[in-house]
């Protein structure tokens, strides 16, 4: 009987030593994890395009002389500020400057001819008056009063058809004064020369009927500049012009741009093997954007539908399945269920389930940290 008590000594004691070394040397090492306390904010809800956006500028004119030339000057650089009525390029302008001397010239012999026929038109009505005069005193023939009527028709038709080379001489002036001022192209708003597509010294050629020369400067207003984007059509009912939003840029990382949508398409674009999308429109509300900032970048829109300050909230993706999340609570992970309200990517709102201050796992992307795992935080989110 004491050999059997002996025995059932050893082994608890064995069993003992087994639980403490478990529970000492072999225990294992704790995981590390990232947090976030829970704090008071600002939460939104938001939309954001399916698609990558483009930057436009509202004013933007790819321009060109609009005649066949000789590029005598180019005035500006590409990149540099120019304020409307500007000199953007010149023309050779000899032949069309001899044209509209030509044509002023021509205005002044059709204008005299025009005087000297309408003068001879009022002396033959006033001869014609005479004539009746007289032909009432009996003291000319009916030949005499028919010859001064027809002299009296003639030289009015002559008066108005000198009257009408006159106006059309005017018109041949304004044609070549047009065509001349085409050879200086001025700048038609203030602006940015983002492309020029010639040099002095070269000959810019006609199109073929029907189309219009090529484009040899391209100028843009930067203060005019909006993102436009494709939005999924689930958010459709969401939409409408007026909703803030903040514009991101790839080019620009790190850095919001608040803006205002302004247009929201009136039909849903349709593009094979693509979601149907709508597009959306917002203007930049800022009064003064990076030099650098030009049309062409893509950008993103984040349509804000509606948010609450001064909330509780976590980050998004701390978030698990089912509205849990994961609570240090001393060195252990707790499974806590939570009610969720307003949330987009960054940002949800907490109505109930957790207090401010508690800290929440974010690093969820490893296999051992789940509900009752031992822990050492390692790093807490701002």
């Amino acid at each position: 009987m004491r050999r059997w008590i002996g025995r059932l000594g050893v082994l608890a004691i064995l069993v003992a030593a087994v639980m403490i070394l478990r529970a000492t040397i072999f225990r294992p090492a704790p995981v590390s994890v990232d947090v976030f306390a829970v704090e008071r904010g600002r939460v939104e809800n938001t939309v954001v395009n399916s698609r990558a956006g483009t930057v436009e500028s509202r004013l933007r004119a790819e321009m060109s002389p609009g005649i066949a030339g000789l590029v005598a000057a180019i005035p500006v650089k590409k990149g540099e500020r120019v304020k409307r009525g500007q000199t953007l390029l010149r023309l050779d302008d000899d032949e069309h400057r001899a044209n509209a001397t030509l044509a002023e010239r021509s205005v002044e012999a059709a204008r005299a001819s025009e005087r000297e026929a309408c003068l001879a038109s009022e002396r033959a009505e006033r001869d014609l008056q005479r004539a009746r005069g007289l032909f009432d005193r009996k003291l000319i023939s009916d030949q005499d009063l028919d010859a001064a009527e027809t002299l009296a028709n003639t030289t009015q038709a002559e008066c108005s058809a000198a009257t009408a080379r006159a106006r059309q001489a005017d018109a041949a002036l304004a044609v070549a004064r047009a065509t001349l001022a085409k050879t200086v192209m001025k700048a038609p708003f203030d602006g940015v020369v983002l492309e020029i597509e010639a040099d002095v010294g070269e000959w810019i050629s006609p199109s073929p009927p029907g189309l219009t020369l090529p484009t040899v400067l391209d100028l843009i207003a930067p203060e005019a500049l909006y993102v436009s984007a494709p939005i999924d059509e689930a958010d459709v009912r969401e939409l409408r012009a007026g909703q803030p939003a903040r514009i991101t840029l790839d080019a620009f990382r790190g850095q919001e741009f608040d803006a205002r949508v302004d247009y929201v398409a009136s039909f849903v674009r349709t593009q094979a093997q693509q979601n149907r999308t709508l597009t959306v429109e917002a203007v930049l509300l800022a009064a003064e954007l990076p030099a650098n900032f030009l049309p062409g970048l893509s950008a993103d829109i984040e349509v804000i539908l509606d948010a609450r300050d001064d909330v509780l909230r976590v980050p998004t993706y701390a978030l698990l399945e089912g509205d849990r999340v994961l609570v240090v609570e001393g060195d252990r992970l707790v499974s806590r269920q939570v009610s969720v309200g307003l949330q987009n990517w960054r940002f949800a709102e907490l109505l109930d389930g957790l207090n401010e201050g508690e800290r929440v796992v974010t690093s969820l992307d490893r296999p051992e940290v789940v509900e009752g795992a031992r822990v050492v935080v390692e790093k807490t989110i701002r």
